[in-house]
């Protein structure tokens, strides 16, 4: 009887939980519902805000239109050239089989050099860049599009290069200062050649200037060169990216053919002694010749064996010193590098900034996010904070 009784008891409570539980989870989903009913209608309240407000949202992205319009009419043009090299690549350069394949799928197979070359196309960057580099294009001569100006690189990024409003505004407090400070420029010579060891302070914003206009990439799967010039004159920009891409190849070809030049000068040294020496023993024979001709004697006889020998030897030497310089000018062929035009610099039509759709469209983007930060949040807590000082204001 009583374990009846204790299974019955066990049994209700068993109900009763399940039945609190029940109840728990349907509170729960109510509850959910009652949030997600909230959000809703937050939502819904904020949108209905904003569209009774839509006339100055309007306004301000109206405001926003005519300053991007503003901002991008002010930026001055600047046109961009690129050109593609390829370098050549000698056998000892390359990496075959499926170990460069790999060393590709990786990004490092196709530019990767091997033995004494040190300039390899990965480094052809930093050459662009370079203060000597930049240096030696001052005096590169180029010509506008109107064909109006004809001045040197130097001139044009002096006089030429135009820079927004705001620049000048900008710059304008450290003008002053460089006007009531002394400057070391006051003493320059204007003739005295660029020494790119010592520049002075335009000379060096010059440099700067070309730095962030010229640059040059690698893509170290294909090894091909990418030189970009950016100028704001399509004619100049053109004229430009053609003489880096000139330039940068007469400095690898110095580079690579420097020892092959060096070995090439000293066999024609060699060539031109062996050859007055052969010039000179020939003649000593063939006066001998004339001088003792007839005579029998063995004195005489063992002398012009002599001469001859020496003649004899003296054209060999000179023989195997020409040979030499043939194998020497074949050695600065071999090491001079042949480079691939992939893509030649052509004058650009249209100008690579500024992007005046983007600048408008940025501009008024941020209007309409402003005006709806100010409605939704700024003017509230604005009116908010005045109602307190208001309210303590009443106090005192």
């Amino acid at each position: 009887m009583h374990k009846v009784m204790a299974n019955k008891d066990n049994n209700e409570k068993e109900d009763d939980i399940e039945l609190r539980t029940t109840i728990a989870d349907n509170n729960k989903f109510q509850t959910g519902e009652a949030e997600d009913e909230e959000q809703e209608i937050d939502l819904l309240e904020l949108a209905m805000k904003l569209w009774n407000r839509k006339k100055e949202i309007c306004i301000w992205c109206f405001i926003g239109a005519i300053l991007g319009i503003i901002i991008a009419f002010s930026i001055p043009r600047e046109y961009t050239t690129d050109v593609k090299l390829a370098p050549e690549l000698g056998s000892n350069q390359k990496m075959s089989g499926s170990l460069g394949a790999m060393a590709a799928m990786v990004g490092i197979g196709g530019a990767t050099q091997s033995g004494s070359d040190a300039v390899n196309p990965t480094l052809y960057p930093d050459v662009v860049k370079s203060v000597p580099f930049l240096v030696g294009l001052f005096n590169v001569p180029v010509e506008d599009i109107e064909g109006r100006k004809k001045i040197t690189l130097k001139e044009y990024m002096e006089d030429d290069i135009r820079s927004p409003w705001w620049s000048a505004v900008k710059s304008l407090p450290f003008k002053l200062i460089g006007l009531i400070t002394s400057s070391n420029d006051k003493d320059a010579d204007p003739n005295k050649p660029t020494d790119s060891f010592q520049l002075t302070k335009k000379e060096d914003a010059i440099v700067e200037g070309l730095r962030s206009r010229i640059s040059a990439s690698v893509d170290t799967k294909t090894a091909v060169i990418t030189i970009s010039v950016l100028m704001q004159d399509p004619l100049i920009s053109a004229t430009l990216a053609d003489t880096v891409v000139n330039r940068l190849q007469e400095y690898i070809t110095d580079y690579r053919t420097n020892k092959a030049r060096k070995d090439l000068e000293y066999a024609e040294m060699l060539n031109k002694e062996a050859k007055d020496n052969y010039y000179k023993a020939q003649q000593k024979y063939a006066d001998y010749l004339d001088r003792n001709n007839g005579l029998i004697i063995h004195s005489a006889m063992t002398t012009r064996e002599r001469l001859q020998n020496e003649a004899t030897l003296a054209f060999n030497l000179y023989n195997q010193t020409s040979q030499q310089v043939q194998l020497a000018k074949a050695k600065v062929q071999e090491n001079t590098p042949v480079y691939a035009i992939v893509s030649p610099p052509t004058v650009p039509i249209k100008p690579s900034a500024p992007r005046k759709m983007i600048i408008l469209v940025g501009f008024v983007f941020l209007a309409f996010v402003a005006s709806c930060a100010w409605i939704l949040y700024g003017k509230p807590l604005m009116e908010e904070m005045k109602k307190k000082k208001d309210e303590e204001a009443e106090k005192k």
